[in-house]
């Protein structure tokens, strides 16, 4: 009987020691980390799943995540997902060091973006019978800028042109069409005209935009005056779901400085408030092609931005905004002073902004869904152009009343609005203060035709006092062929009232003297295109190609005539007509790995028609542009790398007779190379080189040495009779330049 008992104790203390050395000798559990990726950023509260266990969990702010507990050797299929992108699967054995590590590049979802500019109401982008196309803010922070000015340079088509080389205001070309017949809204409104066209990218803090869309192509429907060649809408973040605390600082070897910052705020219980600054300083004069002139204008800005948003009729969203921008800027001749201001000693272009925007939108609490939305801005410029002064003032108000109602498979947009518009400036051309009332009401209607195919139509009439009626038609038509490809068609009607001298600079240079042939007559343009949008995604990749044919004709079109008289800007109402037609084509990869690519081409042919045939080709408007975009992000050091930037071919530049320069641009190239890295706590490192190949154009200034024309009656020296003239541009004249900064979001 013991030597049984003694057996069994034996027995059982051999199985005890074998299992305490099974145990001793590897672990019976094991762990799976993660880190989840997209659009080559970690993405925080991606969920991390295990769908046949049941079990989950989220990344935390560096996009990592960590499931624990399992038991090695087995199989396990894990399955990442993220909104907006589509969700992933990974299948992984454990094995004997009880620990392994995956990483997801997660694809977006492009088309299911919720877009408001098409439509004026939200709307999924690949339901929108309106092509719009979208620039995140992670985008443009990949090429970091002191203004979104130059950051819509990422996009196809789109294109800043600086319109001076001494004081480096500009505007934004769409599809070829200039800046002034592209329309700014600000969280949807036409906040930005006139005199701010110059300088409504510029002072928005750059760290409260959540994305700008582009719509390319007349909107005067719904947006009435001067969305003739497309409207850029700046989305500011939503205070409801802002970081807590943001800021983003960096600087330049040229001496910029700049700083933007954000702070999001609960007032009650349901009122959400967004604090906005923004300072840009670059008080270091450069000179790298010795022309005496500064190559880069010197500034101080200041932008404070305040946003309330609350919950107010049936769930729906109240919101009020208000913007101040102050800046000086000077540029010129590099030993010029404040005391020089006017003088006709020292060359200099000085210009004082100040700018009060206020806008507002309200739904009212009606059965109906009847939305009121109001806008008002004040606009002082005091300038001086060497020594010809500029002094103007322009206050805009704007006015809105609108019901959105879907009724069955109809969805019908009604409103009217009213816009009032202050002008006074001591230039010839205005005599006295100009006071314009303009009243509108437009209908859109749009509606389903099965499941594939959806029509938009609609209807504007505005009433001028000096011009009378103005009608507005806008088509669209929508096929969804599959799931994975859609085709747009749209037409329709843009105008333009003309107020000169807020948005030509080129005017007011004192270089050429400004003549005015006849009473002006608004601008009117006809528009179509087609878009055919291609989305192919697959576990390890996803591929997004956006192909758009388009045209516009313009009739009583204005230009700037630079060629009759080379001392002279003459405008007058085209006696002919304009064209702009092309195509662009821009696509879309993101693989497996965290790799992104994005490249851009554009093709245009701009040109007037003269009555008797004659084509001349645009200014400033090249035949070939695109862009490009790589980026790749290190899964475990989390260290990206991005490359950017955009090339345009030959342009027709405006000359003088007998000009030594070359009528047309060539080609070239503006590289751009960052590296950035993140931490712990929502922390962001990063730095690089922009203008990698240190291209700027030549001559840009014509007799720099004598601008007041001094010397220019001279026919032994200046035989060839040219005088002073800044307008030859075609590129910025900064040079190659390092730069560095930090970035922080707290949630």
């Amino acid at each position: 009987m013991r030597s049984k008992v003694t057996t069994s104790k034996w027995l059982i203390f051999f199985a005890l020691l074998a299992i305490t050395q099974e145990v001793s000798g590897q672990p019976a559990f094991g762990q799976i980390r993660c880190t989840v990726f997209g659009n080559g950023q970690a993405l925080a509260y991606a969920t991390v799943a295990l769908p046949a266990l049941g079990r989950g969990t989220l990344t935390d702010t560096l996009g990592q995540a960590t499931l624990d507990n399992l038991l090695l050797g087995s199989l396990y299929e894990v399955e990442v997902s993220f909104v907006g992108y589509f969700s992933q699967k990974k299948k992984v054995q454990l094995s004997e060091n009880g620990e392994v590590t995956l990483s997801f590049e997660l694809s977006p979802r492009s088309l299911e973006e919720v877009v408001v500019t098409g439509s004026m109401r939200e709307t999924k982008r690949s339901k929108s019978t309106i092509p719009v196309e979208v620039i995140s803010a992670k985008l443009f922070s990949r090429n970091p800028t002191p203004n979104l000015f130059e950051a819509v340079s990422l996009l196809s088509g789109v294109q800043p042109v600086m319109n001076c080389n001494v004081c480096n205001t500009g505007d934004i070309q769409i599809n070829g069409i200039e800046g002034v017949y592209t329309q700014v809204l600000l969280d949807g409104m036409p906040i930005v005209s006139g005199l701010g066209t110059v300088y409504g990218l510029m002072g928005i803090p750059n760290g409260l935009v959540d994305r700008i869309e582009i719509v390319k192509g007349p909107a005067a429907t719904l947006y009435g005056s001067e969305a003739m060649g497309g409207q850029i809408n700046i989305i500011t973040k939503d205070a409801l779901t802002a970081p807590r605390l943001s800021a983003d600082i960096f600087g330049s070897s040229w001496g910029e400085l700049n700083l933007d910052g954000g702070l999001a705020y609960q007032l009650g219980k349901s009122t959400r408030g967004l604090l906005g600054v923004h300072g840009f300083w670059v008080d270091h004069p450069v000179d790298n092609n010795e022309d005496g002139f500064t190559d880069l204008a010197q500034q101080k800005r200041l932008s404070l931005f305040k946003k309330l948003q609350w919950k107010a009729h049936e769930d729906r969203v109240g919101q009020f905004a208000a913007r101040y921008v102050w800046e000086d800027r000077w540029g010129g001749q590099t030993h010029w002073t404040p005391a020089h201001r006017g003088s006709s000693q020292i060359y200099g272009e000085s210009i004082y902004t100040n700018r009060i925007e206020l806008l507002a939108s309200y739904p009212l609490p009606l059965s109906l869904p009847v939305y009121l939305q109001g806008s008002y801005n004040i606009h002082h410029q005091d300038s001086y152009y060497g020594d010809t002064p500029y002094n103007a003032r322009q206050n805009i108000g704007f006015l809105q009343a609108y019901l959105d109602k879907k009724i069955a498979k109809h969805h019908l947009l009604a409103g009217a609005a009213v816009r009032y518009t202050f002008y006074d400036d001591n230039t010839p051309a205005t005599e006295t203060e100009s006071r314009t009332i303009l009243p509108g009401i437009f209908l859109q209607h749009e509606r389903e035709l099965g499941k594939k195919i959806h029509v938009l139509s609609g209807m504007r009439f505005d009433w001028h006092p000096a011009h009378g009626a103005v009608w507005s038609p806008r088509l669209g038509l929508r096929h969804h062929l599959n799931d994975r490809q859609s085709l747009r068609l749209g037409a329709g009607s843009g105008f333009r009232v003309v107020s000169l001298f807020t948005e030509d600079h080129a005017a007011l240079s004192g270089a050429r003297e400004v003549v005015i042939r006849e009473n002006l007559q608004p601008e009117r343009s006809w528009s179509g295109n087609l878009n055919y949008n291609l989305e192919v995604y697959r576990s390890s990749y996803f591929f997004n190609l956006d192909a758009a044919l388009f045209y516009t004709h313009f009739s009583n079109r204005i230009l700037p005539d630079y060629d009759t008289n080379p001392e002279q800007i003459i405008y007058a109402n085209l006696d002919g007509s304009a064209t702009t037609r092309g195509i662009t084509l821009q696509g879309n990869y993101s693989d497996g790995l965290p790799l992104r690519l994005n490249l851009g081409i554009t093709y245009m042919s701009v040109f007037t028609k003269s009555a008797e045939g004659n084509k001349i080709p645009q200014i400033r408007a090249p035949n070939w542009s695109g862009t490009f975009l790589a980026n790749y992000t290190h899964p475990r050091s989390r260290l990206s790398i991005d490359v950017t930037g955009n090339w345009s071919g030959p342009q027709r530049l405006p000359t003088v007779p007998n000009d030594f320069r070359p009528e047309y641009s060539p080609w070239f190239a503006i590289l751009n190379l960052q590296l950035s890295r993140k931490f712990k706590h929502g922390i962001t490192w990063y730095g690089g080189i922009k203008n990698i190949l240190n291209f700027v154009p030549e001559h840009p200034i014509l007799r720099p040495f004598d601008p007041f024309d001094t010397m220019a009656d001279d026919p032994t020296n200046n035989p060839n009779g040219y005088t002073f003239d800044p307008s030859y541009n075609y590129a910025s004249l900064q040079g190659i330049r390092g730069f560095m900064g930090l970035r922080l979001e707290l949630f």
